[in-house]
Order: structure tokens, then sequence, then C-alpha cells
């Protein structure tokens, strides 16, 4: 039997839904929306003595569920369909006496004005603005003007939809430009998605007598979570918000069936403010066997630790979900501007919403663990936010890493899943007289400001590469004795203090283009300037053109650690401009002949490297390569003359020897920290 139109304008046709309900009979036809899922909202705009108007009825059984509930009685249904009005007069006309079916036009109504509290409308507009030609627009504003006329001020008008772009916008657009109210609730929904995936949505348009002038616009969405409803700033980005919850209803709808072939990321905002609350990134693995306890786990990653490569970047959320053991591990990031009352508390705040993201085939009432690391949130404190004009939003936390350790960390919020800067803390040292703290009594809060920078250890793995490619310095049986280094980029000033503190007879020129960055690292990382130590506040790319042409062949190395500030390029770091033939060959020209320039690297782009690599190698005739393990850091080391290659066994032995200058006795060192290790994945290029 065919029931659709054979094109959409036939949805305004008469002859349509007579034929319709002809050949349907007297069963129900709903277009969606449930009566139990509608009756939350309803109740809340429907009084029981209001006087309600249905437009489009049709023989939904919408009106005779609201008059047997008891929230209303004086509705009167109308339709353009002879068929249904019979039909449904037959139905309800000896049960329901105070109800009444009408065979009328919605465009051109009987009623005088003002006759109405309430207009519901489940489906009607969503079937006659099936497009945005100029007829149907036209339609659509005589219906609305007619709601308007018999509707009362302080009425409602109450349109059950699903939200279509269009049909939301033009909604919304009318009704506010009148001056009336505007709020859309999402439904709650039954979780029967068999029949529509999409969530449905009612309008609530409030009408009030228009003020002339420019009256500031009410525009409100109610999620279906919550029963307060947020203000919205313009019907854009009443229309965003809606279509926002049709995505997610969409990607719940596809997760739940089948699994995902890529990691699905998205936020989860707060209510009051907006802002993302929690980032989850959904993994599935498929090579576990599905069991009955195995089918789903949700991981709390620790403040601060978001970063980390484990729970940062794809692979590493793979690892984790195959090490846990689940066929879908969702993991939840927390964010640095929110406040969490504890694992159980995020746990009551996510229980129901991320069942929405369960994975096929999950039994019924499973009960699905909450994993973390240690089994608690972490601990994260924010010592200091500020906004650079060149770095922008930034921020300094001190975060709980493993164990009992600390770490303070900058983090540009522009790109706010990469350290910037990162420092381990020392324990607090008791003060003298001060007795040590009794195992029983309470444990230090987590505000409770750390230690002082540990400067012996080197947090980024990049770092210790870069200092162990100094062993490259000196002759064939030397080790580097007195050194000028130019270090360009300070971030925390992690790098230059340590060339500082363990090259004894190293003098160090570090560049660095934010005035910013200089004050955060003597503030917050412990950095201090002196006789061997000078920061210079200039751009990298004019210092170094300066020294080029005033005073070559001054330093016996160069090292950039320099972030770009544009995301839109395939490289963080360094900026395009540093790695441009011309501005390299300054660089080589103020190296000694026998020095090392050597550059982090962090390029994406496969092609925009290889073009990296190809310039280098124009410029500098001997170049190493070392890869950092689960990072996209590479460091390069380059030296201007061909003459100081040296095999790996040379620079293992090279790399022991300066260790054993570093480490002297009373000096701290990580010992973990081992020179030769950096530099064994070495490679010529």
């Amino acid at each position: 039997m065919e029931l659709l139109p054979r094109s959409p304008g036939e949805f305004g046709s008469a002859r349509y839904w007579d034929r319709f309900f002809r050949q349907r009979g007297q069963r129900p036809f709903e277009w969606y929306g449930a009566f139990p899922e509608l009756c939350p909202v309803l109740h809340k705009y429907v009084r029981p003595r209001d006087k309600v108007l249905v437009v489009g009825c049709g023989n939904s059984e919408l009106s005779e569920q609201m008059y047997d509930v008891g929230m209303c009685e004086d509705i009167v249904n109308i339709d353009i369909s002879d068929a249904v009005i019979r039909q449904m007069q037959e139905r309800s006309g000896s049960t329901r006496p105070k109800m009444s079916y009408l065979l009328m036009d919605m465009l051109q109504m009987d009623f005088p004005d003002a006759h109405f509290q309430v207009v519901l409308d489940k489906g009607t507009l969503d079937a006659l603005l099936t497009d945005e030609e100029e007829a149907t627009i036209a339609k659509v504003d005589q219906m609305f003007a007619e709601i308007s006329r018999v509707l009362q001020v302080g009425g409602r008008y109450l349109c059950v939809s699903l939200a279509q772009a269009h049909v939301l916008k033009k909604a919304v657009e009318y009704f506010s430009q009148e001056g009336w109210v505007v709020r859309v609730h999402q439904v709650a929904s039954s979780g029967d998605k068999q029949q529509f995936v999409l969530p449905v949505f009612v309008y609530v348009m409030t009408k009030f007598r228009k003020i002339p002038g420019s009256a500031p616009q009410i525009l409100e969405i109610c999620p279906e979570e919550q029963d307060k409803p947020m203000r919205m700033e313009s019907a854009e980005r009443l229309v965003a918000a809606v279509k926002d919850r049709q995505h997610y209803a969409l990607l719940c709808s596809q997760i739940s069936k089948t699994p995902c072939r890529e990691q699905v990321s998205l936020d989860l905002c707060d209510k009051e403010s907006g802002k993302p609350r929690y980032t989850l990134h959904v993994v599935d693995s498929p090579s576990v066997k599905p069991s009955r306890d195995n089918h789903f786990a949700i991981f709390i990653i620790p403040q601060g630790r978001e970063t980390e490569w484990l729970f940062g970047t794809e692979e590493g959320r793979r690892q984790l979900a195959a090490s846990a053991g689940f066929g879908r591990l969702l993991t939840v990031a927390l964010h640095r501007e929110q406040h969490y009352e504890g694992m159980a508390g995020i746990q009551a705040e996510l229980s129901g919403k991320v069942m929405e993201l369960a994975p096929p085939g999950l039994p019924a009432r499973q009960q699905v663990p909450f994993l973390s690391v240690g089994g608690d949130i972490g601990v994260r404190t924010v010592r200091h936010c500020d906004t650079s004009p060149l770095s922008g939003e930034y921020v300094v936390e001190d975060v709980k890493g493993d164990g009992s350790c600390y770490f303070r960390r900058l983090i540009f919020l522009r790109n706010r899943n990469v350290v910037q800067s990162e420092a381990r803390l020392l324990a607090p040292t008791p003060l003298p007289g001060q007795k040590k703290r009794r195992k029983d009594k309470k444990k230090p809060s987590p505000a409770e400001p750390p230690g002082a920078i540990d400067k012996s250890y080197l947090c980024c793995e990049h770092h210790k590469a870069m200092i162990a490619g100094l062993c490259l310095l000196g002759g064939p049986n030397a080790l580097p004795g007195e050194l000028a280094v130019l270090v360009v980029g300070l971030g925390g000033g992690s790098l230059p203090l340590f060339v500082h503190d363990y090259f004894s007879q190293a003098h160090v020129a570090v560049v660095e283009i934010d005035p910013s960055m200089l004050e955060v690292a003597t503030h917050w990382f412990g950095f201090s300037q002196g006789d061997r130590m000078q920061v210079h506040i200039s751009d990298g790319l004019d210092y170094v053109a300066k020294l080029a042409a005033e005073a070559p062949a001054q330093y016996d190395a160069v090292m950039f650690d320099v972030d770009s500030k544009d995301l839109t390029v395939g490289m963080s770091c360094p900026p395009p401009a540093f790695v441009e033939k011309p501005f390299l060959q300054k660089v080589k020209s103020i190296l000694r002949p026998e020095g090392v320039f050597v550059l982090n690297l962090v390029c994406r782009d496969a092609r925009l490297k290889e073009s990296v690599l190809a310039t280098l190698r124009d410029v500098f005739p001997l170049l190493y390569a070392r890869r950092i393990e689960g990072e996209v850091n590479e460091i390069l080391f380059c030296q201007p003359s061909p003459e100081g290659r040296r095999d790996p066994a040379e620079l293992g032995a090279r790399a022991r020897a300066l260790e054993g200058t570093l480490r002297q006795p009373g000096r701290p060192w990580d010992s973990s920290y081992v020179l030769a290790d950096m530099l064994q994945a070495v490679h010529i290029l």
C-alpha cells in the first residue's frame, strides 16, 4: 500500500490526506513523539482550563490522551481531510463530549481573534514546510499569521517538530521578530530508536504584544536532561545548539549498532557556562574477544595527565583500551576550568550520558565499571593564568604525576592539549626545628604549595636528546669545555637552565620574542639571569640575522626550541621561516667550524617535513636525526663540516665521557637520564 506522497508538496493537499487516512483505516498515525515522551513538556504549558486548538490533528491519539489524563478537556481539533474528521468524530464523539473535530483549513480559520490560550501542532509545520520555495514560504507565513490571530496575548504556540534547520530557523525568526518569547525543548527519549533516530523537539512560542523599536529577543533552549532554560544570544546560535544535539543523537545511534572504525571524540559542556566539562573518546578494540563482563568500561583520565602520550594520542588510547581488556573503552578527560566532586561525583554525573555511547551487544542491566589510575581523579591546581599579546591565553598549573611526584606545566590555551614547558617539583622541605608530619595526621591539601623547581630533572624527552647532542662538540679526543650557546625559545627555561648549571664554563644567550614568557619562567619555573645567562627579548629571525651580519662564527651550539603561533600549518615547531634556506645559511654562519645546530622539529605534514630535511641537507653537509619515541618530535643535529662525522660507537663513547664530566659529586643527577641511551637511535641522514 503506497501511503507516501509523490512529491513533498502533496503534504499540503486535502486530497492526499483523504486518500492517506482512507487507506490507513482506523489505526492511529503518530508522526513522532509518543504521548508519554511529550507529556512532561505539555504539562508545563497546558493548563486544565485552557482552550486548546490542535491544527492538522490527523487521527493522532494525542488530543484523546490529553483529555483522558485530565490535562485539559476544551480541545478543538481541525484538519483539511474530511475523511479523518469523520473518523475522529465517530471515535471520540460520545466518550469525550467537550472535545470537537472540525473540517477546517488552518491557513484560513473561522475562529474569532484571541480565541485560544494554546495552539498545538504535532508535525503539521514539518509537513507543510517541505522546501523553501516562495509559494511554500507564503503558506507558512499565512499559517503563522492565523495562529497569531487566534491566540490570546500570553498564549502559547506549541509545535512538535524534528527541527530540520530550515524549519526551526523559519519559526524562530518569524516569532522572535514579532516580539514573542521563543523556547525550544528537547523531548526526553523513551529509548526506542527504531522509528526515528533524530530527537524530537517542542517549540514553545509565547505571545507578547509587539513593542515598537528594537526590543531584545528572548531565545532559549531546554536540553532533555534539565529544566532550567539556557539563553541563546541569536537565532543562529539557537539553531546551531539544536543541530549539535541532532548530531549527537545520530552519533549515538550509529555507534550503538556498529563498532567504531575510527576513534570518536566529543565534548560534554557545563550546563551553566556552556564551556566544555568533559572530553570523551570512544575507542573500540576489535581484538578483544567479548564476554559478559568486558563489553564496556569508562576510564577517567587523572587531571593534568590528558596531554600524556597514553591518554592524549590515538595510538596511546588504543594501547590503553587493549591493555584494559574491554571491547569499548570510553576515555574521559577533565577540563581545568571545572570543579569535580571526586570519582563518585563524576560517576553520578556521567552514568546516564555514557550509556548512550554503549557498544552493540551490551547485556541489559550490565554494570559498567569506572576505571582510573590509582582509583582517583588526580590533582590539578592552576597557579597562574594570563593573556599575552603574542602567545594568547596561557596557564601555569601544578599536576600530580605517577606516585607522589608533582609537575609544573605551562599550557597555551590555543593548543590546550600540548604541554609547552614542564618542570618537576621538589618535595617541600621542613623548616629548621619543624617536626616531620606523622603518617596518621591529616594529609596535606592538594592546594598546599609544593616545593621548588627541580632543576636537575629534564621532563621533556626532546630536551634530553638536545643536551645529549652536545657531545658532538670538540675535537676527536676532546669534550666541550668553555662553550658559547645560543638558545632560541625560552618557554619555562628548563633547557637553558640545564646547560647553564651542568656545563659550568658555558655562556648562554637566550632569545625570546614574548616578554611575558620571561616573566613566567622567572616567577614560576625558577629561571634567573646572571653573568653566564642573558635573555634578549627579540624576534629570533632578526637576532640571528644581526649576528650573521656583525659577529659571525661565535657560537659552539645553536639550539632552536621555538613554537609556531600559526596552527594552520602542519608544522608546530619551528615556524616555517626558521627553516627557509637563506635563514639557515645565516644560522650556519654564526656557528664555529666544529659547532652544532640542534633543531627540535615537530611536523605532521609528511611532504613539508621532507622539504625541510632537504633544505637542511643543502645547507649542512652533516645531518643526524633522533626520533622521540611516542611523540612527533624529531631532533636534528646539523654540523657545518663533514669532517665531524662520527660512527655510533664513537658517539656512545663520547656521550658516556660527557656524562661522566657532568655527574659531579654533590651535584644532583637524574639516574634515569643516560646520554648514551639518548644517542643510540641517532642516524645520519
